[in-house]
């Protein structure tokens, strides 16, 4: 009995310890899981932050752009007018200034261009040549917004797929570890009783054992009364006198 009750406790220790092990695992499985849900739920609000982000950027890019090549544009058809409207006047001035009879003597200038229509129509090709370039300078910084945000895409994505994959795996070490962790639960509770049961057993022989040292000198009395008897009755039937 005291050899069961040993194996009995040693049973109880490690299913004890156990459980313990196993409760801190699902304890520990379970702040994985929290804190992995939480990361791909922030992920998931960064990636729908910078699509709009990434919309509101497009949409101005291409106001942007609508806008360069509209003034491109206006300033093209001035451009077109001017050059017109100079060519004009500097053949009529040329006309004007031209001479009836033969040509003019030495040391006499030819008809020179208006300085002025060259000026302002150099100044709308600047211009041309400003919104062109801050059209193309437009497109390139879209197009390195739009790789930028593709390549943040792929990567949250791949991202928020590893962590579902490991949130999967936790969880089915979580749902093995608790069905594990119930039985053990009923192992214990299995070892407690078989305890309990030797327990009352030992206490059941202990109180015997008590029982039987209190009672030995009164049973030890009764027996030898007992014997006596019996060696009087053994005497009356072989005839002896008592007397």
């Amino acid at each position: 009995n005291k050899m069961q009750t040993e194996t009995k406790e040693r049973e109880k220790s490690e299913a004890t310890a156990s459980l313990e092990d196993m409760s801190m695992t699902v304890k520990s499985l379970t702040e994985a899981l929290d804190a992995l849900k939480a990361e791909v739920a922030e992920m998931n609000v960064q990636m729908k932050r910078a699509g709009e982000d990434r919309e509101n950027q497009n949409t101005e890019f291409q106001a942007t752009v609508s806008d360069q090549r509209a003034t491109e544009k206006l300033l093209k058809a001035a451009l077109v007018v001017l050059e017109g409207f100079y060519s004009k006047k500097e053949a009529a001035a040329f006309a004007q200034q031209a001479p009836a009879g033969p040509p003019p003597p030495g040391g006499f200038k030819s008809y020179a261009k208006n300085g002025a229509s060259g000026g302002v129509m150099a100044l709308l090709q600047q211009i041309i040549d400003d919104a062109k370039a801050m059209e193309s300078e437009a497109i390139r910084s879209e197009e390195d917004a739009q790789k930028g945000y593709e390549d943040f895409v792929k990567e949250t994505n791949a991202s928020i797929d590893a962590k579902s994959k490991e949130m999967v795996n936790k969880s089915e070490e979580k749902a093995k570890t608790e069905a594990r962790l119930v039985e053990e639960k009923k192992t214990l509770e299995s070892v407690m009783t078989e305890l309990e049961g030797l327990a009352n057993y030992n206490a059941e022989l202990h109180q015997s054992c008590d029982f039987i040292l209190k009672n030995f000198d009164i049973r030890q009395q009764a027996r030898d009364e007992e014997v006596e008897a019996l060696k009087q009755a053994n005497a009356i039937l072989s005839g002896a006198n008592f007397d």
